[in-house]
């Protein structure tokens, strides 16, 4: 009686089976491939579908997005994306690549002997492809390192499950480590504060400060959710770096999706409210993403400096995200040089 096996066959890395690299992948969100509505479309679907990010029974939330969501929306985010989209394609994927490449290099100049590639949870390159590939070369050993500073089941566990998912189908699953956070990180911190402090001595100091992340619902919060404590933990720790008073800085929440209450106070009315209170200069900076992206780039930078100026704000400012600083590269090298740890990474 023969018997079929949901394992994919692997050839033997080393004699023995035993693989001795160590790999490091770099996880963030993703992105489409185009700035399109088949692209997009394709993008929404994977990422909707997925039971993390919309936490509704599936049986009412299903025909909702295929038949409301998908025909609707794509095209809307498109023309998004055409707005921010740049010559080398987009930029989360840019600036997420090339923090890998400068993380490999870092790790390198350490004397760290790893593989380091970055994958996207949705769209191209897959976690699940970069995992095969870290596996070819060698890779016995494997740290995933979530790119997001704050803990989310909507976003963190989400690459966990992606792991799990691709380990469920490998018969030898190399070592595998996580780093599924960093928001209280002295050097994440340093880097963000570094990033202000460079801006305003180019631009000088605002009349406000605004930090804003990327909303959850709150009910993710009750249920046992820490992100919404980690954001409060990564803006005071970069409010104190700053040196700034507690009436010069507020905390908001953007990307608000659906009818469901997120988490408040909502960035877009915190930024209308501040431009009718007569502030003339508010400079927003976004601590929960470290590369820059749609929700930076178009909704912050667009969207946020047309309801400031139009409640009667003077100047708005968007502060870049880390991207690709050199204080963040050192601090992305030594969080993942800890997280490393007792792995024979080091050079001979």
């Amino acid at each position: 009686m023969a018997f079929s096996s949901r394992f994919r066959s692997e050839p033997p890395v080393l004699a023995g089976g035993h693989a001795t690299g160590t790999g490091v992948l770099l996880c963030n969100l993703g992105t489409p491939e185009q700035p399109t509505a088949a692209a997009v479309r394709s993008y929404l679907r994977e990422f909707l579908s997925d039971p993390r990010v919309v936490e509704i029974p599936r049986a009412a939330w299903l025909p909702l997005l295929y038949g409301v969501v998908l025909p609707l929306r794509p095209a809307k985010s498109a023309a998004k994306y055409a707005s921010i989209w740049s010559n080398e394609g987009s930029p989360l994927q840019v600036w997420t690549e090339r923090q890998a490449k400068l993380l490999q290099g870092w790790l390198g100049e350490a004397g760290h002997r790893v593989k380091v590639r970055h994958a996207m949870r949705y769209g191209r390159p897959s976690i699940a492809a970069q995992l095969d590939a870290l596996k070819a070369e060698g890779a016995g050993r494997i740290l995933v390192l979530c790119a997001y500073p704050q803990y989310s089941g909507t976003t963190t566990a989400s690459v966990l499950d992606a792991v799990g998912a691709w380990s469920a189908r490998t018969r030898h699953v190399p070592e595998i480590r996580f780093v599924t956070r960093f928001f209280d990180d002295r050097g994440y911190i340093d880097a963000l504060a570094a990033r202000v402090e460079a801006y305003w001595r180019e631009h000088g100091r605002p009349g406000h400060f605004v930090m804003s992340f990327h909303g959850v619902p709150e009910r993710t919060v009750r249920l046992g959710d820490p992100y919404r404590a980690e954001c409060e933990a990564t803006a005071r720790l970069l409010a104190g770096r700053l040196g700034l008073a507690p009436a010069a800085w507020t905390l908001s929440f953007q990307s608000r999706f659906g009818r469901a209450k997120w988490l408040e106070p909502y960035t877009e009315p915190t930024l209308r409210a501040l431009g009718r209170q007569g502030v003339e200069r508010v400079d927003v900076a976004c601590p929960g993403f470290v590369a820059d992206c749609l929700e930076t780039l178009e909704e912050i930078a667009q969207e946020g400096r047309h309801a400031f100026l139009g409640a009667g704000g003077k100047a708005f400012h968007y502060i870049p995200c880390v991207n690709a600083e050199p204080a963040w590269t050192r601090a992305l090298g030594e969080i993942a040089a800890r997280n490393l740890a007792g792995w024979p990474t080091q050079a001979a």
